[in-house]
């Protein structure tokens, strides 16, 4: 199912990215792409779009990354002040 077209290159078309959550900026740029939507054409014409997809083309999609969640400290020599 190829999504409308016709608007994409309007400018007012994008207003409501500024609310987007992540995983929703994530969506709409995905499905722009012509390599998935063939392979959702594909998933759907095997009847097995409702399936989890294999660990493979999650990694392709951006739905798994290679390594495991990891806890990052960044050093900035900086305090962070906050107000009551």
């Amino acid at each position: 199912m190829k999504p409308d077209t016709s608007r994409w290159r309007e400018s007012n078309s994008y207003d409501f990215f500024d609310s987007l959550s992540v995983e929703g900026l994530a969506w709409e740029c995905l499905r722009r792409s012509e390599s998935y939507q063939q392979h959702y054409t594909t998933l759907l014409r095997s009847g097995t779009e409702r399936l989890p997809l294999v660990t493979e083309e999650q990694k392709r999609w951006g739905l798994r990354f290679r390594g495991a969640a990891r806890f990052v400290r960044i050093e900035t020599g900086r305090f962070v002040v906050t107000s009551y």
